[in-house]
């Protein structure tokens, strides 16, 4: 399997034998799955199906739920991120996360994109503004912002606050994007410049998407995961799942019997 530079692609995730508990309720259950390098993964399903539970479990958010039990192993670039070995800051880092309401912090444009690169020790003035251009650009945003980076994050469109978020994810250089439900909030036109992003984010990043949306999974992904009631259904080449499935329960979800 190659990637688009020509050499072979990398499994960035290895999902083995996943289960996830809240208390005494069973979320997760026995989820085998293997994310590959540059590619758009999407996660489809109907709602309370685990879908947005298990890709904050790529990047341990569900750490931050006191009653979460988990067994299994994920494998991130060969390494089990629930080790006790693995630093959690670290991981975050390197697999961001984008959330289906835009989360700008109550400060400037530029502020929001450099707040990472600031924690992380960057104090120079102008790589700070480096790595805000290129955020910015890597995020289709810096041609409506460059002459108002002083203004309040708030006062952006919500379209372009989700790209700012997005912008912001990126400007620490991470290997994975999560995004859940990025575009559930925006209108047709944002949504729409949100997925041609996605399709040039890709050459550079692995990008995992929760969507309720089966039309934005079928036009963006290159393998869909389909997820109910905890289990992982079917999971293939998005052309293969939404045009021949393999399992009856996809094609009734996909086809709007049921969800």
């Amino acid at each position: 399997m190659r990637n688009l530079n020509g050499n072979k692609s990398k499994f960035v995730y290895q999902v083995k034998g996943l289960n996830l508990w809240y208390g005494d309720k069973q979320v997760l259950k026995d989820i085998n799955m293997k994310v590959l390098e540059n590619e758009i993964t999407a996660i489809i399903g109907p709602s309370g199906c685990g879908k947005s539970t298990f890709v904050k479990t790529l990047n341990r958010m569900t750490d931050n739920i006191p009653i979460v039990r988990t067994e299994g192993e994920i494998l991130y670039n060969s390494q089990d991120i629930f080790n006790s070995e693995m630093k959690v800051e670290e991981l975050r880092t390197k697999v961001g996360m984008v959330f289906q309401k835009p989360n700008p912090f109550p400060k400037s444009i530029f502020e929001n994109v450099v707040y990472g690169p600031k924690i992380h020790g960057i104090k120079s003035k102008k790589t700070l503004m480096e790595i805000a251009e290129q955020s910015l650009r890597g995020a289709a945003l810096w041609e409506e912002v460059k002459d108002r980076l002083s203004d309040n994050a708030y006062g952006l469109s919500g379209g372009q606050q989700q790209r700012l978020c997005i912008a912001r994810t990126m400007a620490v250089s991470p290997e994975v994007i999560l995004m859940d439900e990025p575009t559930a909030s925006l209108d047709p036109v944002a949504t729409m410049k949100i997925e041609e992003l996605m399709e040039d984010l890709k050459k550079e990043y692995t990008i995992i998407i929760v969507t309720h949306n089966m039309q934005q999974a079928a036009r963006i992904s290159d393998k869909t995961a389909f997820f109910l009631s905890g289990e992982l259904i079917e999971f293939d080449k998005t052309n293969k799942v939404f045009g021949n499935p393999a399992d009856k329960r996809t094609e009734d979800y996909i086809t709007g019997r049921f969800g």
